[in-house]
């Protein structure tokens, strides 16, 4: 099977998987209610790889695959890495950038893994081997993956095998002809309800010495024996489109992952029980520049989407050109071009790794945005705050109440400058989906965390800065001129 449509992706979902909401296991995921939306919203993703005025961009021919998604290619060109950010911006596009975890995020980083082979093989030829074959086949059934990376939290003050319960945290509990036989608990697996498969590499890679029954990486199937997702709260909202624009399609369930006694056979095995290797994965696998790529298009159009919101917003109430508007419209306009310059400018100076004949879009760049995302989509949600006010909860209970016998009064109530309003009641529901709503919260706090712990990030920034040499001897040789 290559380059599924949704009904493909959907029939893959009904497979027995074992998933829990609120107590109770769901029998299809495809007809629960909590994960219709979400689920639907991925399929719309699989359709439009098959849509003629996109497949060309969405889809292409792999040497080592035959035709496959965009993201799945691993870029040797600066044609290769334009058509990349092209076929994410389609994706975001299709969901106004609001779902952090489609397909493609995870797809680009199995191409990255697969790219390093010669890494893998340091500790073991079959698992450089398994990371190669295990890129291509999920290439070639165009799978869902997601991933989980964070281990409960107990005493963040201790190893994981020195916690009061040291079998919380996943971990090898048995090794025989067939595999590793794994236990234990990974959390916020972002879409694992309906994902195809799940790829465990444990974050941050600061392993020590006497974890290494806790250092794997490896994937199963969703629906593997032994394999429990347990789910959120739902943030969904089951009213109609008009009433709930984003979070009636667009939330992407959080869950925890529990794994008992769960078999990994061996060709699905990449690092196996390695503490020094898997410190090192992050960041010699190169998977940060590659993945940063798609990240960075996609926060661009979330970004730019909010931004036309408060333009609207702006305009609904006849404030569109004063002075003070205009300049947090400016600043709004600052935010989405730094963003977007960071991945252009990333292309532009991307370099070749002779090792592998891979073009790496530029590090420096790419990490501006990872430091300034957390920053810049909160700031522009703050200004959804600013131009709806106490408007945003004011708005009728329905837009079918326009409809309805007070429709003529609440269309007087809220009708803006130059705006009915039906039109400025539609901005507003918006607007409370991004800055008021459950759904909208948990977006701000995902882009806030997405990069992690701000302190470890701009150190590791910092430390590993490629240009700082440069700078550092013209700085020295302006003194020693002197």
């Amino acid at each position: 099977m290559a380059v599924r449509n949704g009904q493909q992706f959907l029939a893959g979902l009904r497979d027995g998987r074992e998933v829990w909401y609120d107590g109770k296991r769901v029998d299809d995921v495809t007809m629960f209610a909590e994960f219709n939306a979400a689920i639907h919203s991925i399929a719309a993703l699989y359709d439009l790889q098959h849509d003629p005025r996109h497949r060309e961009v969405l889809v292409t021919e792999i040497p080592e695959i035959g035709l496959a998604g965009r993201a799945f290619e691993i870029p040797r060109t600066l044609d290769h890495l334009r058509l990349k950010r092209e076929a994410y911006m389609i994706w975001a596009r299709a969901n106004c950038g609001m779902v952090g975890r489609s397909p493609d995020f995870l797809n680009v980083m199995l191409a990255a893994l697969a790219a390093k082979r010669g890494f893998f093989a340091e500790a073991s030829p079959a698992g450089a081997d398994a990371m190669v074959n295990y890129w291509k086949h999920v290439a070639k059934n165009d799978l869902f993956l997601t991933h989980a990376l964070l281990d409960p939290q107990l005493d963040k003050g201790k190893l994981r095998h020195q916690q009061s319960d040291p079998g919380i945290c996943l971990r090898v509990v048995d090794e025989n002809a067939d595999g590793l036989v794994l236990s234990g608990i990974k959390r916020i697996a972002t879409a694992a309800p309906y994902a195809d498969e799940l790829l465990v590499w444990p974050f941050p890679p600061t392993f020590q010495a006497g974890e290494e029954a806790y250092a794997n990486v490896f994937a199963v199937p969703m629906n593997s024996k032994g394999l429990k997702t347990i789910c959120r709260v739902s943030y969904a909202n089951h009213g109609q489109r008009r009433d709930f624009p984003l979070s009636s399609r667009f939330d992407e369930m959080d869950a925890t992952v529990v794994f008992d006694n769960v078999l990994v056979p061996w060709d699905r095995v990449f690092v196996n029980q390695n503490v020094p290797l898997l410190n090192r994965m992050y960041r010699e696998t190169r998977m940060r520049e590659l993945t940063a790529h798609q990240t960075n298009a996609r926060l661009e159009v979330k970004l730019g989407f909010v931004y036309a919101l408060v333009q609207r917003l702006a305009e609904a109430q006849g404030l569109a050109s004063r002075p003070e508007i205009m300049e947090m419209l400016g600043e709004a306009v600052v935010r989405i071009e730094m963003i977007r310059n960071t991945t252009h400018s990333a292309e532009l100076q991307a370099t070749l790794d002779p090792e592998n004949g891979v073009l790496y879009p530029d590090l420096p760049a790419l990490q501006v945005g990872r430091a300034y995302g957390p920053l810049v989509y909160p700031d522009l949600v703050q200004m959804v705050r600013r131009m709806g006010g106490g408007a945003l909860v004011q708005v009728p209970v329905s837009m079918d109440e326009f409809d309805s016998p007070v429709g003529a009064d609440i269309e007087r109530a809220l009708r803006g400058a130059e705006m009915s309003g039906v039109a400025k009641t539609q901005l507003l529901k918006l607007g409370w989906d991004i800055c008021g709503s459950e759904f909208g919260a948990r977006h701000e706090l995902y882009e806030q965390n997405y990069a992690g712990e701000r302190s470890a990030l701009m150190a590791g920034i910092q430390r590993e800065y490629a240009r700082k040499g440069e700078w550092l001897d013209y700085l020295d040789n302006f003194l020693a001129a002197l």
